[in-house]
């Protein structure tokens, strides 16, 4: 089992770059990838999620990636026409106000547009310096979610043996109820017909009260899907969804056997399975 949960943070300092990968996972139905990419290196989230993807079934997972530059090349552009138009506007207001203070090129060079400043940047060099840490990030991370599913996994096979042990206590039951009803039924005749009881009536009433309350069939459908269910956790390194369909048919076993309940004990032992089930739909919702 694969949990959903899990945090992975690696850096790397070189020469010119520093670079950060932070990744966190959350329980989700569906698989949700968020990329968070500095604005210049949007061109590269399409291969970060497939990254992700790649490692990922189920979950919210969250990218964040950090980039500082040092010592990169600058192309810088002088915008001519800009610059004298600015020039001559303010010479012109200067004149108009009566304003006589000297102008100089710094404060021309404040004004936006004059100066246009791109930094040169090589797309396949920034992801050759990220993909090997994406990559570490990435291993960090699946590593997490596994040793964090394998304890979920040991503690959902532990609530499983239980509901097991009730199950075994429950069919151990079933010549108990039928002798339950058997006297419920003879008391009954006894106080209304005193010492002339038809031991044949008492025997058909008792037939088809147990064509009412047998739970055989439950019992054995319960069975089969605790089978069905550690099959599937053993052979299945993804399984959360077909669990979850298989504890909801658990569930409707459990409730069957609790509504055909005669005798106490078989109720306390629904209330037992119930308790271990709801512990493991729980634990359900963290695993892929």
């Amino acid at each position: 089992m694969i949990s959903m949960t899990g945090y992975a943070h690696v850096e790397k300092t070189g020469k010119d770059l520093s670079i950060s990968v932070e990744i966190r996972g959350y329980n989700n139905r569906f698989l949700e990838v968020y990329v968070n990419l500095p604005p210049f290196l949007s061109m590269l989230e399409g291969r970060i999620r497939d990254k992700v993807s790649s490692c990922c079934g189920r979950g919210k997972i969250e990218v964040f990636i950090r980039v500082r530059e040092y010592n990169i090349p600058v192309n810088i552009t002088i915008n001519h026409n800009a610059a004298k138009s600015f020039y001559n506007a303010i010479l012109d207001i200067a004149k108009e106000i009566g304003i006589k203070e000297e102008f100089n090129i710094s404060d021309l060079l404040k004004i936006e547009s004059i100066l246009e400043v791109e930094k040169t940047r090589d797309d396949e060099r920034y992801w050759q310096e990220m993909q090997p840490l994406l990559n570490e990030a990435m291993n960090v991370f699946c590593s997490e979610r596994e040793r964090e599913g394998k304890h979920t996994k040991d503690d959902i096979m532990s609530h499983l043996k239980m509901i097991e042990s009730s199950l075994l206590n429950v069919t151990s039951f079933a010549p108990v109820i039928e002798q339950t009803l058997k006297n419920n039924i003879k008391a009954r005749f006894s106080e209304m017909l005193g010492n002339q009881v038809d031991e044949n009536r008492v025997l058909s009433e008792t037939a088809l009260l147990l064509l009412k309350y047998t739970i055989s069939e439950e019992l054995s459908r319960l069975s089969s899907h605790l089978s069905e269910f550690k099959a599937e956790a053993e052979k299945n390194t993804r399984p959360g969804k077909k669990l979850d369909f298989l504890s909801q048919e658990i569930n409707r076993e459990i409730n069957t056997i609790g509504s055909k309940s005669a005798i106490i004990e078989v109720t306390n032992e629904v209330v037992s399975m119930k308790e271990s089930l709801e512990n493991i739909r729980e634990q359900l919702r963290n695993i892929e």
